[in-house]
């Protein structure tokens, strides 16, 4: 399997001074996922996971909802024509009654590590396709100070980050703040695919009392795969997109941005919000 990292020689510039020295970098390497034995999608990402990367894609297609349906995952042996297995493609075998619907069969997605699902499909497909659609009865509530504490809690947990300065970061925390897991990659929606693939393993979903951090924006991917996991709660330390906004109102996800210290925007869901403050402006 591909490393996490890489090191390779850089030169350095500071204040003049000019040295050579060993650099350490987030490795990327194209990893491609097959269903049932068929090319299904090819992302680039950060090593590691690849069996929760594959699932959690499962998942944010509509494809599966259960850890029960999923009866394999494994590297393809003798992946190149030389027969070397290059632990860059997986295939997902899914269980005899599990019905695939023949457009994720038929075609061939390739998706890029800033991007996610270029060109998808419309606020009309995740209506159409949710196994696990929002649903937190009684609704999650966390106040603006705890959720103001969790992105140095994401930080604090990011390892590959500290040594490389060039990965995005997701984390799922309990409506009580507690962190439950986190995954890092060149690609924010593989780390929240990684996320979601392990909840799925581990029979967790739907995440209904959770609240999912990540570390860059909020693009509509982001909120797509939030909503098809059943999560409540999506914060971002930076900017929502317009669709990831209308998404989460139609869907019931409370979206919260530029999530940075005591200041936050809240887009849709307020009513999960814990406010002592009254609401001013127009």
């Amino acid at each position: 399997m591909g490393r996490v990292t890489e090191r390779r020689r850089t030169l350095r510039i500071r204040d003049g001074a000019v040295t050579s020295r060993a650099d350490t970098l987030v490795a990327e390497e194209p990893l491609e996922i097959r269903l049932n034995g068929k090319p299904l999608a090819i992302t680039m990402r950060t090593p590691g996971d690849d069996f929760a990367l594959a699932a959690g894609f499962l998942v944010s297609e509509g494809v599966i909802g259960a850890g029960s349906e999923v009866r394999s995952i494994v590297y393809c042996a003798g992946a190149t024509a030389d027969g070397v297995n290059t632990y860059n493609v997986v295939d997902v075998r899914l269980a005899a009654d599990v019905v695939v619907p023949d457009i994720t069969l038929e075609r061939h997605v390739y998706t890029t590590s800033s991007c996610g699902l270029c060109g998808k499909a419309s606020l009309d497909a995740v209506r159409t396709t949710t196994r696990h659609p929002v649903s937190d009865e009684p609704p999650v509530r966390v106040t603006p100070e705890l959720l103001s504490a969790l992105p140095d809690r994401l930080r604090a947990a990011q390892r590959v980050f500290d040594r490389t300065g060039g990965l995005h970061a997701a984390a799922l925390f309990s409506e009580e703040g507690e962190l439950w897991d986190v995954r890092e990659d060149v690609g924010r929606h593989n780390a929240v695919d990684k996320l979601v693939g392990r909840a799925l393993t581990e029979d967790r979903l739907p995440l209904s009392r959770s609240v999912l951090l990540v570390s860059g924006r909020a693009s509509f991917e982001l909120a797509q795969k939030a909503v098809m996991a059943g999560i409540p709660v999506l914060a971002a330390v930076s900017a929502p997109s317009s669709l990831a906004v209308d998404l989460a109102a139609e869907s019931g996800l409370t979206l919260v941005g530029f999530l940075r210290g005591p200041s936050m925007n809240v887009y849709a869901g307020e009513h999960r919000i814990a406010l002592e403050a009254r609401v001013t402006g127009s």
